[in-house]
């Protein structure tokens, strides 16, 4: 929670006021220097980083490559294209990024003579528990392991940025054998850090980081060193205006205040606890499905055409930034499940004391969220995607939101250029935590597997919605978060580790969506209902018209994907003290609802703020970023649409009408049957004249 607003600060300026801080001409060099960053040690027997070999592995292989046969049609401009690659390093959650030229000093043997520029990332440590928590042992001594990790993951998606682009790149972290330049005296270099004591400082975090770096022959500006600050200086630059966030960066009350680990950034705990889902579920009516239903994976078959096919597989990594996640996202899948160590260990078979120490491990290594439930039957699918029968292989889901980014979906019309890149920078970050997490419990002798967007045996949106993280939405399928609303991606990790599960939650959203249509409104395809609930397949749900909502995600001409519903619901917000005031008005005063949502367009909530928008509208096509051929999406709100839903058709296909789970020939959809079947479909709710 935060006072102060940061819609004025531009993404590329980062969280931390660094442009406060006084800088030497540039050109200079750093006034004193600093050790070079070694590896880190692994900590204890029973810590995390002992399972870190294969992503490290993984990004050393990835770190270099061959650059695109073309240059991408971007802005000469050096100021410009540090903006874009620190953004983009802001983006992926890093801490701070700077650029410079190379000087000879920090050039180690191996790198090429071409890369003359280099960008600087610092990841900051994650929240570490305290010593009587349940997750420090696992997690002792490991800050710096965990901190070198993302930093490699940011390093070599931005490397793979510019490599796209047509440049050549290579990122350098703090792994054996994996930097061939010296990342701290860059960081001193370009004023990302400063020497204190005879350390690597940065102004604002200390020393409690690490540093990767990506060596380049794309031409950035040359930031300078820090400058020695006087009392005057320094007080401007770290007295009230930081304290309280005042400009719009992050504020020292902004982390957030002491209390255990497990129970995360986000109160969770305030939130009104239920025994059942406020939406219906039947679940002696719930059939398992296979992967082969869902729309995207019929989209893949055939079943939507030849064009829906051909765009399948480039949809959401059609813009050269979210194309560098792709090689990391699908390098992860083989660590997802591997061989169990016998016995468990000790210590391990407490249900209560495992929650708490999973759910601390998983907010230290990033997640935004987590819950834990019982991995239901109906929740596993009956076949994958290469038809094969799946499993039901464990007892327990633990369930990890990913919050896809404020700031960048702020700038963004939710359907444009950078929309698939939240995507996928969330389901890379998901993957990296739940495969670390899924190896450790393994390690500890409890069977567990990552269950992410590359390859999942399970249904990820009943898991959210048992394991407490929110309540179905208007949008369909999509439980709805109250604290990041619908902007997030979730990812799983199912295991036979003893855990104490969580209940699901009530804070009113069902009577909110009701008199809520701005996600319908606004959706670019019509394809979330207007109308009420209906029952599908056991649940309660508001079911869009997914064969719609899928074909203009597939095809979109002037965007990658598509995330418009979850830019302009009420719910996406800044997370400001101001909407913890909505959001508790919203809880306890249903009478405030209508209203609420009423005023969310007032204030203009769901419009695009271009001050917010950093990246480049550039296209993927036969390997070289070019400049889209049919342009870019710029929606705004269109608050005369109508809403009426008497004229919306919604499309329906029930696990009747589902492709068999092992069917790998296209079975082409019935478009008219499946709006006879929306239009017959029992209803829930006000308006239904049925029961609730």
């Amino acid at each position: 929670m935060r006072l102060f607003s940061h819609t004025d600060r531009p993404v590329h300026l980062g969280r931390y006021p660094m442009e406060r801080l006084p800088r030497m001409p540039a050109g200079s060099a750093p006034f004193s220097s600093v050790p070079t960053q070694v590896p880190a040690g692994p900590g204890g027997d029973a810590t995390l980083p002992h399972v870190f070999a294969p992503y490290i592995a993984l990004y050393k292989e990835t770190r270099d490559g061959p650059a695109a046969p073309s240059t991408a049609p971007i802005p000469e401009e050096a100021r410009i294209r540090t903006d874009n690659l620190k953004a983009g390093c802001y983006f992926l959650d890093a801490a701070g990024a700077g650029t410079c030229r190379i000087p000879a000093a920090a050039r180690l043997p191996g790198l090429p003579e071409e890369h003359d520029h280099a960008l600087v990332i610092l990841v900051e440590h994650g929240p570490m528990p305290d010593p009587n928590e349940d997750a420090f042992p696992w997690l002792e001594g490991s800050a710096d392991a965990v901190a070198d990790l993302r930093a490699a993951e940011i390093a070599v998606c931005m490397a793979g940025y510019l490599r796209n682009m047509g440049y050549d790149a290579r990122a350098h972290f703090a792994f054996p054998d994996c930097a061939d330049v010296d990342i701290a005296a860059l960081a001193l270099q370009c004023g990302l850090t400063e020497s204190s004591d005879g350390k690597s400082v940065h102004p604002y975090i200390g020393t409690g980081f690490r540093l990767a770096a990506v060596t380049t022959d794309f031409r950035v500006t040359d930031e300078p060193p820090l400058a020695r600050r006087s009392v005057a200086e320094s007080f401007l630059s770290k007295g009230p205006a930081w304290w309280l966030g005042l400009g719009g960066s992050a504020g020292r009350f902004d982390r957030p205040a002491s209390r255990a680990l497990h129970l995360g950034p986000y109160p969770m705990e305030k939130i009104k606890r239920v025994d059942r889902p406020t939406t219906m579920v039947d679940e002696a009516k719930i059939k398992r499905v296979a992967k082969r239903a869902e729309f995207f994976q019929r989209a893949l078959m055939g079943d939507l055409g030849d064009k829906a096919q051909r765009e399948r597989n480039r949809f959401a990594v059609k813009n050269p930034y979210a194309f560098a996640m792709v090689p990391l996202i699908r390098g992860m899948v083989p660590f997802q499940h591997g061989e169990t160590a016998a016995p468990p260990a000790p210590g391990t078979a407490e249900a209560e004391r495992n929650a708490r120490a999973v759910k601390g491990l998983a907010y230290h290594l990033g997640a935004d969220m987590v819950g834990i439930c019982e991995a239901k039957d109906y929740a596993w699918y009956t076949h994958d995607a290469a038809g094969k029968e799946v499993p039901i292989r464990h007892k327990y889901a633990v369930v990890m939101l990913i919050d896809q980014g404020f700031e960048t979906m702020e700038g963004s019309s939710g359907d444009d250029w950078i929309s698939g890149a939240q995507s996928m920078r969330s389901y890379m970050r998901g993957a990296q935590i739940a495969g670390v997490m899924a190896a450790h419990l393994r390690r500890l002798g409890h069977d567990a597997r990552s269950q992410t967007n590359a390859d999942s045996e399970v249904l990820h949106i009943p898991l959210i919605l048992w394991a407490g993280l929110g309540e179905m939405s208007r949008i369909g399928e999509l439980v709805l978060n109250p604290f990041v609303g619908p902007r997030f991606k979730s990812v799983v990790l199912t295991t036979d580790m003893p855990l104490e599960i969580d209940k699901p939650v009530d804070f009113g959203l069902l009577d909110f969506c009701e008199k809520c249509t701005k996600c319908a409104r606004e959706c670019p395809c019509s394809a979330i209902p207007l109308g009420p609930r209906i029952e599908y397949n056991g649940y309660e749900i508001w079911k869009p018209d997914v064969e719609r909502c899928t074909r203009y995600r597939v095809t979109n001409p002037k965007g990658s994907a598509c995330g418009r519903c979850m830019k302009t619901c009420p719910y996406n917000t800044e997370g400001l003290l101001t909407h913890r005031a909505f959001l508790w008005a919203a809880i306890n005063i249903p009478a405030s609802r209508k209203a609420i949502a009423e005023w969310d367009d007032k204030l203009g909530n769901g419009s695009i703020n271009r001050t917010k928008k950093w990246w480049f509208d550039l296209e993927q096509i036969d390997g070289a970023a070019v400049a889209p051929r049919a342009g870019a999406n710029e929606r705004q709100l269109d608050l005369g649409a109508n809403t009426d839903p008497a004229g919306q058709k919604i499309a329906l296909y029930p696990p009747a009408e589902h492709p068999p789970g092992d069917m790998l020939d296209p079975r082409p959809i019935d478009r008219k049957q499946a709006l006879e079947r929306g239009a017959a479909a029992k209803t829930f709710g006000p308006g239904s004249g049925k029961p609730h």
